[in-house]
């Protein structure tokens, strides 16, 4: 204890103390961190602006990392796939199969419209074909429509022993009828299934109209057969000239024209059916 000692002993110790102690506060023990204070210079600035950029450069840089791998795992549905559990999965399938069913269902309603319109149509055009073949026919059969074809031109001239009578015209008529004439004109009148021949003073008529020699019965059909029905031996044709002393000529021009019609009849009771 330094109170126990000599006055004189105590000064100089006291005084080799405090020059111990200042020269331990000028030495750096290294026990505390040197404290200065911070520069208040352009310098700091500087290093504060760097620090910044530095900052927002790395921060860009794990922005765009993080980008780059979202799109990666878009791309990539197998690994969409591996990561699902199972009840994902079974719910993805079953999603999938229940579109596939649906579009397989509407293929097939599209399927069978597309028929029935394109059946439609084939039944509109056949009813349209058929219709105007209809048409034609029963204009030709009616006497409404014109006709050319291949055919004969038969000339019977005036009796030399007695005048034609209307019922051997007639036969000739229904011979050719029967021979498959199509269409036929006698003199001025079209022959249709209502045709009659009779006989009046100083001639023939048919269906009202006035008959005068030489008779002209222009016919559309098979000419082969229809020259045989006129030239068959023991037929019209014979009796024509044996019995009426006519002169008959047949012929087959390329193309027979029958340009007489007959106005539409007009029906008082028959109506049509739709």
């Amino acid at each position: 204890m330094i109170f126990n000692q000599e006055p004189h002993d105590l000064l100089s110790t006291m005084h080799k103390q405090h020059a111990h102690d200042k020269e331990n506060d000028r030495m750096e023990t290294g026990s505390f961190p040197v404290v200065r204070r911070r520069r208040r210079d352009g310098g700091g600035s500087d290093g504060s602006a760097r620090t910044r950029f530095v900052t927002g450069l790395l921060i860009t840089l794990l922005c765009a990392m993080l980008g780059f791998g979202y799109a990666i795992q878009l791309n990539n549905p197998t690994s969409s796939y591996e990561a699902m559990s199972e009840d994902e999965l079974t719910r993805l399938i079953s999603e999938t199969s229940t579109q596939v069913q649906n579009l397989e269902q509407r293929k097939s309603e599209l399927t069978s419209q597309l028929n029935a319109l394109k059946a439609a149509a084939d039944k509109q055009q056949e009813a349209a074909r058929i219709a105007k073949e209809n048409e034609e026919t029963s204009g030709l059969l009616s006497g409404r429509l014109p006709a050319r074809g291949q055919g004969v031109v038969i000339s019977i001239s005036q009796g030399q022993k007695t005048p034609v009578d209307a019922a051997t015209l007639f036969q000739l008529i229904e011979e050719l009828r029967n021979a498959g004439v199509e269409v036929m004109a006698l003199n001025s009148v079209r022959v249709v299934t209502s045709t009659y021949v009779v006989d009046i003073k100083g001639g023939l008529q048919a269906d009202g109209v006035a008959l005068k020699p030489p008779y002209t019965v222009k016919a559309i059909g098979d000419p082969q057969n229809l020259q045989n029905a006129v030239n068959i031996a023991g037929g019209v044709g014979s009796r024509l000239k044996v019995k009426f002393g006519s002169n008959v000529r047949v012929s087959t021009p390329d193309t027979v024209i029958i340009n007489e019609i007959r106005a539409p009849r007009t029906y008082t009771y028959a109506k049509t059916v739709e």
